[in-house]
């Protein structure tokens, strides 16, 4: 090997050692982020807080099946325990009574800090005589035996109505003293992982040892026959990710085993097939280099979507390999690289738009796109020519080349029906043009019907929060963000009087403000002047005052107690209902109230309308989160549309001003516009309704198409396409084809809508192309 090529060698595979290490240091991930915006709206902010940082995005439904109920409730016992030893995770919980017992003493120990009754005129004598008597009253009512044992501790019925001021929120079904779900058949737990929603791999690690405990516990409980359900935003995440990433490398071996399957039988040569990967490897890398150092996160779609470049970059070295053989290097270079490059600069101009996006995940696939073409491009322009040598391709055998040249004519008399079908299908998608974009993100989940299914059941049985309509309030600090949500629940409270809601959480329930707290201290009077109080209100009461020394002694404790902060919640339920509707940030606190819908008949629902307008002039911004979600989407998609619109114009330019003649202009663009109807046309008939990542694989079609009809453009000017020509779009296109058709196997979403899109629209482009470039003049 001369010093040359090996100088090159040296430089090309330290550039891929130095490119690994920063791809493997790369933190990846496959949460909804990739359809959040880079400045988003108050809104919007509150879409990505919830799905990056959310206690919702933190909680993890567990269910344990077979077995019998005692069982099920020995093993919920001895998993909780297990899992409480585990810095993994902030709660547990799973209707324990020694959990109930601690939250319900919680409460009775600072109910004059928490309860919204304990005003100055619940302590005076009418106030005092009214609330003892509605709480003897409450004795003979079915709930009477859970408050009896506090009535001489708690005569005024503080922790009745906190717990009555709890009844919107739904409450798990319980069976031989744990969580069950609604028909008996499970026990259910519920926990919150320390690591964030979009912390992928903290989910996966404490997935991990959830599936490890539960292994410990049915050994430990000799219950072989018990199963264990997993469901959450952090088990789809992780779910997701690992499913992103088998079927990357599944479909990326049988379309690069089918690639070199084809490269072979063209180049008989393992060396040679071994050169041409090095534009597709380098591409690849360089794509998620470029995605890495500019962003904090390299998407697991972004990932799958360059999966697809082996496709395209292998066009490249076979370009170079097909052509270059009678002309050698700089022949090829001469006759050949300015089309190649005329080429690859089209597929810059139609990605480079879409690096303008306000969305991540769109400018990520632009950045991926720009980075692995060039790079693809250069290494076959600059380095591929030094380790090849001389190449001595076979040439394609003549009869098939005979073949290929009168389907070349053949293909020529079709233009005018086909032709006046395009026109046809583009009048038809017009006129369904309502019908052909999906409307919302459901379309690029990777959640199957079945686990949707298991997710909405174990959410039932928990009563977890879906969260879908929110108000949410911010402070400058924690103190002036619970003060918010008290002024705004008190407009709640109203609606939820007029049957306009449900009802409503709320953090201030059990922390309330400073402010909140130190009213309801005042509120509270001296022991001295509340014994006074006690002796009248209790005339014609069936309770002596003598029996009422604890409750004296807890109104004093409570007037001289400190503030109730949320460390004295610790290791409740309680924290966990505060933990999950606040949130800290970075210029303050957020607050969220989540709505609970009224029953109408058979339907849950929310009149939005009529909530905003009770929230008019207040702190409170009222949130659909399936309505923001589905704008965010079509604004997502809006966009996309107008950039990939520039990025053909950019095109269109391009060509322009390269081709310099109108007629030229029109003969390479026609086959690409005909292909995309072509390709929607057929995907609308399948029963496809157009998404986002349909749009960037038409996309693709456009960059992969104009190589093709620039050949035949290039070739017109000589009469008809010389056999490197028309051979290495031969095979160019077959392996185009075989690696993005193959994604159209995945059962992720936006793998199989690239692969559905380019496969087929990669083949039409080619067909097109020689259909309608013209031939056989000198122009």
């Amino acid at each position: 090997m001369k010093s040359s090529p090996l100088r090159v060698l040296l430089l090309w595979l330290l550039a891929m050692l130095v490119g690994g290490l920063i791809a493997w240091n790369s933190r990846f991930s496959a949460d909804m982020s990739f359809f959040l915006p880079a400045e988003p709206s108050a809104e919007q902010q509150v879409l990505i807080e919830q799905i990056k940082e959310g206690a919702v995005s933190r909680l993890l439904m567990l269910a344990i099946g077979g077995g019998d109920a005692e069982k099920r409730a020995a093993a919920s016992r001895d998993l909780r325990q297990r899992l409480a030893a585990q810095e993994a995770f902030v709660s547990i919980q799973n209707g324990e009574a020694s959990h109930l017992d601690q939250d319900r003493d919680l409460l009775l120990a600072h109910r004059y800090l928490l309860s919204p009754a304990v005003t100055p005129e619940r302590f005076t004598v009418a106030g005092l005589h009214a609330a003892i008597g509605d709480s003897i009253d409450l004795l003979a009512s079915p709930a009477g035996m859970l408050f009896k044992p506090f009535l001489t501790r708690d005569p005024t019925g503080e922790l009745a109505t906190m717990l009555a001021g709890l009844g919107s929120a739904s409450q798990p079904a319980s069976r031989d003293g744990v969580w069950a779900s609604r028909d008996g058949e499970r026990a259910m737990l519920l926990v919150q992982t320390r690591a964030h929603g979009a912390d992928t791999d903290g989910q996966e690690a404490a997935i991990r040892i959830i599936r490890s405990a539960f292994a410990e516990t049915r050994q430990a409980l000799g219950a072989e026959g018990l199963s264990l359900q997993l469901s959450g935003p952090g088990h789809f995440a992780v779910a997701a990710r690992a499913q992103i990433k088998q079927e990357v490398l599944l479909l990326t071996s049988i379309s690069s085993l089918a690639i070199i399957a084809v490269l072979f039988f063209i180049y008989r040569s393992p060396r040679l097939i071994g050169l041409g990967m090095l534009p597709v490897l380098s591409g690849a890398l360089a794509g998620i280099v470029a995605v890495s150092l500019t962003y904090d996160t390299v998407f697991g779609i972004t990932v799958g979507f360059g999966a697809a470049l082996i496709g395209e970059a292998v066009d490249y070295s076979t370009y170079y390999f097909m052509q270059s053989g009678r002309l050698g290097l700089n022949g090829w270079r001469q006759r050949f690289w300015p089309t190649i490059r005329l080429g690859v600069a089209t597929s810059l101009c139609g990605f480079g738009a879409l690096l303008f996006s306000g969305f991540p995940g769109l400018a990520q696939l632009g950045l991926y796109s720009l980075a692995g073409v060039l790079t693809a491009a250069l290494v076959t322009r600059f380095v591929l020519p030094h380790l090849a040598g001389p190449v001595a391709v076979t040439n394609t055998p003549r009869p098939l080349l005979n073949f290929m040249e009168s389907g070349l004519d053949g293909l020529s008399r079709l233009r005018l029906p086909v032709l006046l079908l395009a026109v046809v299908a583009a009048g038809w998608l017009i006129n369904q043009r309502d019908q052909l974009w999906h409307p919302d993100l459901s379309a690029l989940s990777t959640v199957s019907e079945a686990d949707a299914q298991i997710d909405g059941e174990l959410r039932a049985d928990l009563g977890a929060p879906d969260s879908r309509y929110l108000v949410v309030v911010n402070g400058a600090d924690q103190e002036a963000a619970l003060q918010a949500a008290e002024r705004t629940g008190r407009h709640l409270d109203r609606l939820v009087d007029a049957g306009v809601i449900g009802g409503y959480d709320s953090p201030a329930r059990f922390l309330p403000s400073r402010t909140s707290q130190d009213q309801r201290r005042a509120a509270l009077p001296e022991s001295a002047v509340l014994r006074q109080r006690l002796a009248v209100a209790l005339v014609d009461l069936p309770l002596s005052a003598q029996r009422l020394d604890a409750f004296v002694a807890d109104v004093e404790a409570a007037r001289k107690a400190p503030p109730l902060s949320r460390d004295d919640l610790a290791g409740s339920s309680l924290a966990l209902a505060v933990d999950s509707l606040m949130l800290q940030r970075a210029d303050g606190w957020s607050v969220l109230l989540p709505l609970h819908p009224r029953i109408n008949g058979d339907e849950l629902s929310i009149p939005a309308d009529q909530v905003r307008a009770a929230l008019a002039g207040s702190d409170g911004l009222f949130i659909d989160m399936k309505a923001e979600f589905d704008a965010l989407y079509s604004d997502y998609l809006s966009e996309a549309i107008r950039l990939s619109l520039a990025g053909v114009g950019a095109v269109i330019l391009l060509l322009a001003v390269s081709l310099r003649s109108p007629q030229r202009l029109t003969g390479v663009l026609l086959p690409l516009l005909i292909a995309v109807v072509f390709v929607v046309a057929g995907l609308h008939l399948l029963g496809q309704r157009l998404h986002l990542l349909h749009l960037v694989g038409l996309l693709l079609i456009v960059a992969v198409g104009s190589n093709y009809a620039l050949f035949f453009d290039r070739s017109a000017r000589q009469g008809k396409p010389d056999p490197e020509t028309l051979s290495s779009m031969g095979v160019a296109n077959l392996t185009t084809a075989i690696g993005f058709g193959t994604l159209s196997l995945s059962s992720v979403p936006v793998l199989k809508a690239i692969g559905l899109t380019v496969g087929p629209g990669a083949i039409l482009a080619l067909l097109l192309a020689a259909m309608f470039v013209p031939r056989g003049t000198n122009r």
